[in-house]
């Protein structure tokens, strides 16, 4: 498989078992990058302790990606320390891409168009985060469930909902082609060709009868 096609590419498709993979893949980094900032905590003096753990985020970790457009959240970015702060907006710009570049491939693999990412991810995102801003009133309760649904939807229809069938506008069929490779035919066993193995020769140079099997052949 082409890994930078998978993960940093917007085009083709891709079926639901590699979204899953993509997920695991970036759960296993956000593990990494996390142990990394704590060991720079405990080395700057910040912290004393080490926590391992690795959790799963259907978001793909980037919750706080919509804190960045809030300035709300900028007193807390400027009390983090250089490195940190340098290892998160990495780690966030590196899963960004990735969750863009699977998540269009699989709404492509359910003929989508890459937007729908916009009212699957974006809009329930900054809305929960602009929620407490807006004003206090019975059309609130709709709109909470208005995100909540938008979210719960893209959820189902990337992670849990086959592709579709065959051949469509954004490409081939990639369980199809996962077919194609493994029912890939043996190449034929070489068949005896007679005429190479037996040949005639004249009486006068061979034992009676005139025929003989070439040794070796």
């Amino acid at each position: 498989m082409d890994w930078t096609w998978y993960l940093f590419r917007f085009d083709g498709r891709i079926n639901r078992a590699l979204l899953w993979q993509a997920l695991l893949i970036v759960a296993l980094l956000a593990g990494l990058l996390e142990i990394a900032g704590q060991v720079i905590g405990i080395v700057g003096g910040t912290r004393s302790t080490l926590k391992l753990g690795i959790e799963l985020d259907f978001d793909f970790g980037l919750d706080d990606l919509f804190k960045l457009v809030d300035p709300r959240a900028s007193h807390s970015r400027a009390s983090t320390d250089l490195a940190t702060a340098i290892l998160k907006t990495s780690g966030m710009a590196l899963f960004f891409w990735i969750y863009l570049a699977t998540a269009v491939k699989r709404l492509h693999d359910r003929n989508r168009s890459g937007w729908w990412i916009s009212p699957f991810f974006f809009i329930p995102g900054l809305f929960n985060q602009f929620s407490d801003l807006l004003p206090k009133s019975s059309w609130m309760l709709s709109l909470n469930l208005a995100a909540a649904l938008l979210w719960l939807w893209g959820l189902f229809e990337m992670f849990c909902r086959s592709g579709t069938s065959g051949h469509n506008r954004f490409g081939p069929d990639p369980l199809l082609e996962i077919d194609d490779s493994a029912a890939s035919p043996a190449p034929p066993a070489k068949s005896w060709d007679q005429s190479r193995e037996i040949e005639i020769v004249p009486p006068s140079a061979s034992p009676p009868g005139g025929m003989h099997v070439k040794r070796g052949a």
